[in-house]
Formats: structure tokens, sequence, C-alpha cells
């Protein structure tokens, strides 16, 4: 008789989930007011719901059939051409389409990490990256991240003490969630010269590129080194037009296209044809420079009114990021005694939600850190929102 035990794979036990996505479930079962810092996404008001709703309401043969596994060529060509309007050259062959970010990351660790295969990742970093490599086994190496991106100079002796080279180095180079930090030209040059020696994969993960708020562009790596095979670079319409879309796609050397049509067969086939006959028809229209412009300013204006309230609020007690785009700020507590994690709850009861440091480290670091959204609250929202976060840790400290 069955004593009730299931023969899970080994694999499960790094199946850590995302405390990310999972706050989406947390806030569904509030019935209290609460201002949403926690999910990094647009606000409803920011995403072009009427030209996509009107798009999704055109009938177009085949639009409910399957489609190719790569993505509808209409959308690859627009894509195409996207990345050749922001000075990226590229070719139909290196795209493939895929079902929002998280499935570019996925193929990524899929074709290139063994278990037990070292991976760098940036410390802190995107919680579900880490989430990713671990689930296929990665032996993950937390490297430190500065005001000007992954820390490379320190890369060799971390390598070194490990005693083996990475197969892979995750990094967000642009407004880097969580910290929105953005790495600086020498940094990515560097980081190209040591894959090289290495033989490592740079996992180039850039949700946000297209969201500056200035004319300050770094290059990519695919523009420092155009062509490199050893680059697989991941990106995304769920930052830059609507995350609902759930419309992505990889830029890869073409030698990896029929591996990844093959690991998309056992996903999930084919990414939905109406999201992407969507997504075509507003790029090919023209849309997404307008509307990138309309929402630009607005970010900006959040971020800053984020800034301003939460140095209102806390003054010198806290250090907040002051990023070049992207959605997030990263806030340190000086006082070293605030625990953000232990905090939520009663930031949660407060009426205000964010996410704590430690979800962003496999090692359980930057306890005394939280990452805030500003894309998601107009200025009054973030005003109440960080009025709340005072309060709550003010009622912290007074129960401790």
């Amino acid at each position: 008789m069955s004593d009730g035990q299931l023969p899970l794979a080994h694999r499960t036990s790094d199946l850590i989930g995302s405390v990310i996505d999972s706050s989406t479930s947390v806030l569904a079962r509030q019935t209290h007011d609460i201002v949403r810092f926690a999910m990094g996404a647009p606000s409803d008001d920011l995403i072009p719901v009427d030209l996509l709703d009107e798009y999704s309401a055109r009938t177009v043969p085949g639009k409910y059939s399957y489609g190719r596994s790569e993505g509808e060529p209409a959308l690859v060509e627009q894509i195409v051409k996207l990345q050749a309007e922001h000075g990226i050259t590229t070719a139909e062959e290196r795209i493939t389409v895929t079902t929002g970010g998280m499935q570019g990351l996925d193929l990524a660790f899929k074709l290139f990490v063994d278990p037990g295969d070292l991976v760098i990742v940036e410390g802190p970093t995107y919680t579900n990256g880490n989430a990713t490599a671990l689930s296929y086994g990665a032996d993950v190496l937390e490297a430190p991240l500065d005001a000007d991106g992954l820390v490379v100079d320190a890369l060799p002796a971390l390598v070194a003490k490990a005693g083996r080279a990475p197969k892979a180095i995750y990094t967000i180079p642009n407004f880097q969630n969580p910290s929105g930090v953005t790495q600086s030209l020498r940094r990515r040059e560097q980081l190209l010269e040591l894959a090289a020696r290495w033989g490592s994969i740079i996992v180039d993960d850039d949700p946000y590129g297209l969201l500056r708020f200035n004319d300050n562009t770094i290059p990519g790596y695919s523009q420092i080194d155009p062509g490199n095979p050893q680059v697989f670079s991941v990106r995304t319409f769920s930052k830059i037009l609507a995350p609902g879309l759930r419309i992505g796609w990889v830029d890869s050397d073409p030698r990896l296209q029929q591996l990844l049509i093959n690991a998309k067969q056992a996903m999930d086939t084919c990414t939905s044809i109406p999201a992407q006959l969507t997504v075509t028809d507003f790029l090919a229209d023209g849309h997404l420079q307008p509307h990138l412009e309309r929402v630009l300013g607005l970010y900006r204006e959040r971020k800053d009114a984020m800034r301003a309230a939460l140095h209102r609020a806390f003054g010198d007690a806290v250090h907040a990021t002051d990023p070049d785009g992207g959605f997030f700020l990263w806030v340190t507590f000086t006082d070293s005694q605030v625990d953000t994690q232990a905090l939520f709850e009663t930031a949660l009861a407060a009426g205000v939600a964010y996410i704590p440091g430690t979800a962003f480290s496999v090692n359980g670091n930057f306890g005394e850190s939280l990452r805030l959204c500003f894309a998601t609250s107009t200025p009054e929202r973030i005003d109440e929102g960080v009025a709340r976060l005072k309060r709550a840790i003010d009622t912290a400290e007074t129960t401790k």
C-alpha cells in the first residue's frame, strides 16, 4: 500500500518559484486598498489598450491555428526592423519569438547549462533569472554590483576561487532589475573579453533597454561585437508594450535556431498566434515610437516623484538609486536593523506592497534593501505609498 509519497524528480528541489510573481496572488487576496510597488509592470493607463483591442479584433485567416515555432514571419520581420532602428544589426535567422522574456531565459539555460555547471549572476538580480538557472541544476555564483553595473573586475578572482570557468554569465545591462543601474561601456567590453577567454555564454537579458529617459545610450554587446556567437540576447514587449501579451524574442547565433525550435516544441509548440499578430500590426502601423515618447516622460516623472517622496519620508536613513530608465528603485536602509522581509506583512497591512531584497539573492543577502516599482503608480499614489511604508516601519519599531 502506498505511503502517500510521490515519486518526484530530483530537480524539484531546485524549483524555488518567484516571490515577484507570487505577489500577484498575494495581492489578489487582499480586501483593503494597497499601493502596489511590487510587480514590475506598466500601469493600465500607460498601456495602449484601445489600439491593442482594435488590432486583436481583426479577422485574419489562420489566426486561431498553430503557427511556426520560430515565430510568425511578419512579426520576425518587424522585430528585425525594430532592432535596426535602434542601431542593432540582426537577421531573421537569428530571431526566435518566445512566450515572454521568461521563455527566452528558460531556453538559454536549457540549451547551455548542465547540472553542476557554474553560472555567474549579479547580486542582486532578477529572482526569476536565478530560479531558472537553478531549475536546470546550475551552481549559481553571485557577483557584486555597483553604480556601473556588474563589477567585472571581481569575476576572475571569483572564478579562480570556484576552480572552474562559468558556463554562462547572466546579466541585465540596462536599468538592471532590481537595482536600476546600467552597466558601463568599459565593463561590457571587459565582459566580452572574459567570456571569450572562458568560453562562456553571456545571457544578455534586456527588457528595459528602450525605456531610457535621456539620449546617453550605451552600445549593447551585439553592437560592440556584432555576430558574437557567445551572446544570447533575450528581449520582450512586456515592459515596453503590455505584459499580458506574453510576446518576446531571442536574438542568437543562427546555428542555435533549430535547437531553439526543438526546445520550444517541447514547451508550447508556438507562441500565441493572436498575440503575435496583434503586436505585428501595432509595430507595422508605426505606433511603438509614439507610444514610447508618451510613456517615457511619465515614467521619469514617477521616478522623480518616488525619490522625492522617499527623501521627505526618510531623509538620509535610506539610499535610493537614480536610474536613467526602466521601472525600479533599489532602496537600502542605512539602519541595518530594518529587515525588509520581516517588515513585509506589516507593510501589506498598512496598504503598501514591495519586494524584499532577499528575493534577489541566492544567498539571502540584501535584507536591509527592497525594490520599488515606480512605473505602476501616479505621483499621488506614490506619495501615499511611501507614507504608508514609513508608517509600517514606525509601527514595526514601536512593537519591537
